[in-house]
């Protein structure tokens, strides 16, 4: 087992043989790390913040149109900005990329621009009795700082603008809503109006708020009903005792010679009256008193001025007629009462249903009336929300802190490089060591001698350098310093022509660093 003094001599030696080599490769991989961290260029980075800036008064007195969340007009507003209309046009404002540009890539340039575009929500600390203010911001990434500043303000301002018409377009959008919802729910209400008038004029005197009066007239007809009858019954009575005294009076006339065709001509004319009363003209009793009246008209004709008529008689048909006018009329009442009775009784009995009908309509009619309002009140709330986004008095967005131009590259970290290629040359100089040593078939020791074969070694003659070898020592040592001199010169060349203003590699070193 080898003594730790032994290992230690080990190493030195290995390290004596091999410094040269290690001591090139560190040097020329340190070399070309520095250089490249030092030459590589700085991307620099500026911040916009944007606020977004609610008034109370909106709150208060209407409500917003605009009822969209933020992230989500962020992201329309984001959609609309990372077009390549827009892009195209912030990449030729600024002269951006101008080298993925004269490469003819314009899409990697499309691209580019996107990732270096970022966009992100924060919170502000509430002011003084209000409630949470909410911020944005935008940040873009680029080499010139003083054109990276004005980039981020540039799209701070592309934000606000898009903002407020976004909002402008819902606005107005929100009032032809409400608008066309105004006309429609009015419509309806016209309709159901018209509706309901109709069915009343279609249903006059069955409405229920008419009951009240339908049963006072139907007990007033009941009433009148009530007094017909009665009259009917005092003329049906006087009428009989008409007929009793005419009939006697008639007996009287007869007995005594006294009826005469006069007398029997009045008392058929005064019957025909009564008939045509009640019948027409062609009614066979009608016709028949009609034939016989011209027979006694004939009669009374033949007889001469001789014929008397007796005038008790004659009054007494004449009482007659009019009774039987008067029970005519009595008759003729009765009907009529009965109609309207019948009348009023049916409409005091539909108006149950009536009530359950119009009651249905009055809900539709009611329900619509609703919504009409309601919808009235948010085309009025719509009216005045637009009102306000056309004043900018509604939500707006407003750059707090613009964008001012980078003391400081936020990439590449040139010290976190220049560690890591240290880190890198002490393992390349390590591997190449032990390569070197692996790959190395001379002997250096006795003991790699005795190792290797089995005939003992009986002396060992140190090395006798003449002057000479200690020249020739000298000129390789110059030879080996001059190589490795021209290769660290020509790897810091090589690492300064390829770092020098790549801005892709510095942007690609400090993605995988970050």
């Amino acid at each position: 087992m080898i003594q730790p003094s032994g290992v230690s001599a080990l190493g030195a030696a290995v390290w004596g043989r091999r410094k040269l080599l290690a001591t090139a490769i560190f040097t020329a991989v340190v070399a070309g790390a520095v250089t490249a961290a030092l030459s590589l260029p700085g991307i620099y980075r500026s911040v916009a913040t944007v606020l977004v800036e609610r008034q109370e008064m909106q709150g208060a007195f209407v409500r917003p149109a605009v009822t969209s969340e933020l992230e989500a007009r962020l992201h329309t507003i984001g959609q609309e900005i990372l077009s390549r209309a827009r892009l195209e046009t912030l990449m030729n404002r600024f002269d951006l990329y101008r080298d993925l540009r004269s490469r003819m890539v314009p899409e990697g340039a499309m691209e580019q621009l996107r990732r270096d575009i970022q966009v992100e929500l924060k919170g502000v600390e509430p002011a003084l009795g209000r409630g949470p203010t909410i911020a944005f911001t935008v940040s873009f990434r680029g080499r010139d700082p003083e054109t990276v500043a004005r980039v981020a303000n540039a799209l701070a301002s592309f934000y606000v603008e898009e903002n407020i018409k976004i909002r402008e377009r819902q606005a107005t959008a929100a009032v032809r809503l409400s608008i066309l919802q105004v006309e429609e729910t009015k419509r309806r209400l016209e309709e159901q109006e018209r509706k309901i008038n109709e069915f009343k004029r279609r249903h006059i005197g069955e409405l229920p708020e008419q009951v009240a009066a339908n049963l006072a007239t139907l007990e007033r007809l009941n009433a009148q009903l009530t007094l017909n009858s009665n009259g009917q019954m005092r003329a049906m009575e006087r009428r009989a005792a008409l007929v009793r005294q005419l009939a006697d009076a008639q007996s009287s006339a007869a007995a005594t010679g006294e009826d005469a065709p006069t007398a029997r001509l009045a008392r058929l004319k005064r019957e025909l009256a009564r008939m045509r009363k009640l019948f027409s003209d062609r009614y066979p009793d009608v016709v028949a008193l009609k034939a016989e009246i011209a027979t006694t008209e004939r009669q009374v004709a033949d007889a001469g001025p001789a014929g008397t008529v007796d005038p008790t008689v004659t009054g007494l048909r004449t009482s007659l007629g009019e009774l039987d006018a008067e029970i005519s009329a009595l008759k003729a009442e009765e009907q009529r009462l009965r109609r309207d009775t019948a009348a009023y009784q049916r409409r005091v009995e539909s108006a149950p249903e009536r009530e359950q009908e119009l009651q249905e309509m009055s809900r539709d009619y009611r329900t619509t009336r609703e919504l009409y309002d309601a919808i009235l009140k948010r085309y009025q709330d719509a009216q005045v929300a637009e009102d306000m986004e056309r004043r900018r008095t509604g939500e707006e967005f407003r750059i707090l802190d613009p964008a001012v131009p980078a003391l400081h590259p936020v990439a590449p970290d040139r010290a976190r490089l220049i560690l890591i290629g240290a880190l890198l040359a002490l393992g390349l100089a390590a591997a190449a060591i032990v390569l070197a040593e692996h790959r190395d078939t001379s002997f250096h020791t006795l003991d790699d001698l005795r190792s290797f074969t089995r005939v003992p070694v009986l002396a060992s003659i140190p090395r006798i350098a003449t002057a000479g070898d200690t020249a020739q020592r000298w000129r390789q040592g110059w030879l080996a310093t001059a190589s490795i001199a021209l290769g660290v010169a020509l790897v810091v060349l090589a690492s300064y022509h390829v770092a020098h203003g790549n801005e892709q590699l510095a942007r690609i070193l400090s993605r995988g660093g970050s």
